[in-house]
């Protein structure tokens, strides 16, 4: 009765719903991969930013290149503003305001320098100059941004000035002095000019997709894939079997008979 099945017409039914079962189920795991790694990371940026504050020349004590498995952490930093150069992020917006950020990079003792991301300023307001004279600042360790997929990248062998990002393979060629291999957003804002640079907004951690609701919804389509798969081999089988479909019996409109 069930030979039909390993026809090839009905083997391949069975691979085709085989594979859309099997990219259905991957995809359903893939978001909760996601999930988990969302997870991770609100857990590693919390833990981090609540940590205490520490001078930066600590952390380097592992190595310029370890500041980058620090990112988040709250440090602080000791040296001078350089006047020049001095960027502008453009484009950019917070609390629903359209703006720009100063960035300037800070000259330490040891004559490196760090970049910092000053804080943001609404298209209305003019950028203030960076604080003079020794300065302790205190900021978020960031990583490097980089362009994404189709975006335009500065380029830094040509004097920047306004800029998309803080992309410092970019930044470091504008310096005479070596740039640490990561940037700082201000947070303390004691030396800025008041009410003129709010700090850079704080990454919204209880947002982001709900990976959840798609993992489930995956499994629903693949659950659905099966229940298909035997529908139509059950219609089959009756079919072979000359039963006819069961239908439904009209209804008796009482009206008449009641007259």
């Amino acid at each position: 009765m069930y030979r039909f099945l390993a026809t090839p017409r009905w083997i391949g039914f069975h691979l085709l719903c085989a594979a859309a079962i099997a990219g259905m189920v991957a995809a359903g795991f893939w978001q909760l991969s996601r999930l988990d790694q969302r997870n991770a990371f609100k857990a590693e940026v919390r833990a981090r930013t609540a940590a205490d504050v520490v001078d930066i020349t600590d952390l380097r004590a592992e190595g310029d290149a370890s500041l980058t498995d620090h990112e988040w952490r709250q440090v602080e930093a000791t040296g001078t503003y350089l006047a020049s150069p001095q960027f502008t992020v453009v484009n950019v917006s917070q609390a629903g305001s359209a703006g720009q950020d100063p960035v300037n990079g800070l000259l330490l003792d040891d004559g490196t320098v760090v970049v910092v991301n000053r804080g943001f300023a609404t298209s209305a307001d003019a950028l203030p100059p960076p604080p003079s004279g020794t300065v302790t600042i205190t900021g978020r360790i960031r990583t490097s941004q980089t362009a994404g997929l189709g975006q335009p990248s500065d380029d830094g062998s040509q004097a920047l000035t306004q800029i998309r990002r803080v992309d410092l393979g970019a930044l470091a060629q504008q310096f005479d002095q070596p740039v640490l291999p990561v940037y700082l957003d201000q947070t303390d804002m004691r030396y800025e000019t008041a009410g003129r640079l709010v700090p850079v907004a704080f990454p919204n951690l209880d947002g982001g997709p709900p990976h959840l609701s798609y993992a489930l919804q995956w499994f629903a389509f693949s659950g659905c894939v099966v229940a298909g798969w035997v529908l139509a081999v059950r219609k089959s089988v009756r079919t072979r079997k000359g039963i006819a479909p069961r239908r439904r019996a009209p209804e008796i409109d009482d009206s008449y008979a009641a007259g």
